[in-house]
């Protein structure tokens, strides 16, 4: 029923003991059951399957429920159901301290038989897995699965100063000029030059501009564009199914029209037409992956960062860091910083909740930042003695 059940990684069955059919912290017999998977296994293949329409996400919550499912039955010798909060502190540790064989190097990063670790995890990606993965708890108790979620437990403290973190993955507006600049510098010589450079220029633009995932740049149709009161907007489908309509500008719809002419298209996008917004390799009506997506803009990027470097090391090491979902989060601190109204940048990004579009407000920091430091400039240094 599951990818998760068809991977090699896990084991497709489990022994009795080990599958949650006799969880301990299995829900009463009593209890309203939301769903009829009786293991862990298929229980959580289809927590999983709620992501489908999402690529990335899914494969990123496939890899954290596999890594706890393989971690509860053959390290703890637990099932995933029989979880307690001791143990989720004990895997967190495991998360800081991997061991030496779930991160073996001769191992594939891809595939079944991959390793589950390049290392171990730093606080920001242990934060997330865990984040995840109380997600994945918090479902199966709704589904009448679970009597309780051990995450429930995590001091209040902590899950307060996740909340109050501000994003730092994305390019302030002096490197991302440079990174339109040197794009534009490309050379154009032969056909497949012109082709890349074309490519790249709309691609970076695109995911700025709108602020979309990879996923949803790779889904995006012309017929999702639409014209209303003299306006563009992109009706966009994200993350769960949501639905968000994106304000498109008339400079981003003069790139497209750039864009479509190098491919000998019409200017003027289909109203009907299911052609992708983002063409595949020699301008074919195929869409792109949002794998593909994220290697072009990785690519561009890292071509930056090579010019960059010999100059300023420090802004190219962040060139090479730089993705996809950092050019979604450039452009809401850009539209934070331009004053454009933190519900506004909400609805933009298609965010339930406002506190979660708040971490992109810098100014508050930027401020603190000047006065503390200006300050400390102006009181005068002891003077050397003779």
């Amino acid at each position: 029923m599951s990818e998760l059940a068809l991977s090699t990684v896990v084991p497709a069955t489990l022994p009795t003991h080990l599958s949650g059919m006799a969880g301990t912290n299995r829900a009463p017999a009593s209890a309203s059951r939301q769903i009829a998977a009786n293991d862990d296994v298929a229980a959580i293949g289809l927590w999983l399957a709620e992501y489908h329409g999402s690529p990335h996400t899914f494969r990123s919550y496939r890899k954290e429920a596999e890594r706890l499912l393989l971690w509860a039955t053959q390290i703890r010798g637990k099932a995933v159901s029989s979880l307690t909060r001791e143990d989720v502190l004990a895997y967190e540790a495991f998360l800081a301290q991997p061991l030496p064989t779930w991160c073996d190097e001769s191992l594939a990063r891809r595939g079944d038989h991959r390793r589950l670790f390049a290392g171990p995890l730093s606080e920001r990606s242990q934060r997330q897995a865990l984040g995840i993965l109380s997600g994945l708890f918090n479902y199966l108790v709704r589904a009448g699965y679970l009597a309780g979620t051990p995450f429930a437990l995590q001091p209040r403290s902590r899950r307060g100063r996740q909340g109050r973190r501000t994003i730092e993955r994305y390019l302030d507006r002096a490197l991302w000029q440079d990174v339109l600049v040197h794009v534009e510098q490309w050379p154009q010589a032969s056909g497949r030059d012109r082709q890349r450079y074309e490519r790249a220029r709309w691609v970076l633009r695109l995911l700025y501009e709108t602020a979309l995932r990879a996923s949803e740049a790779a889904q995006a149709r012309e017929s999702d564009l639409f014209h209303r009161r003299g306006c563009w907007w992109l009706r966009v489908t994200g993350k769960g199914g949501v639905e968000g309509d994106v304000p498109i500008s008339e400079a981003l719809m003069a790139d497209f029209a750039s864009y479509r002419a190098f491919h000998g298209l019409p200017v003027v996008p289909g109203s009907d037409s299911p052609r992708p917004l983002i063409l595949g390799i020699a301008g074919r009506d195929a869409p792109l992956t949002a794998t593909a997506v994220y290697l072009i803009v990785k690519e561009a990027l890292g071509r930056v960062a090579e010019v960059v470097a010999p100059t300023d090391p420090v802004r190219a090491a962040r060139l090479r860091r730089a993705s996809t979902h950092w050019l979604r989060h450039t452009a809401a601190t850009h539209q934070a910083e331009a004053g454009n109204p933190v519900h506004h940048i909400q609805h933009n990004l298609r965010h339930s909740s406002i506190a979660t579009t708040s971490i992109y407000l810098h100014a508050e920091e930027d401020a603190r930042h000047a006065s503390t430091t200006q300050a400390r400039a102006t009181i005068p240094l002891p003077k050397e003695r003779p």
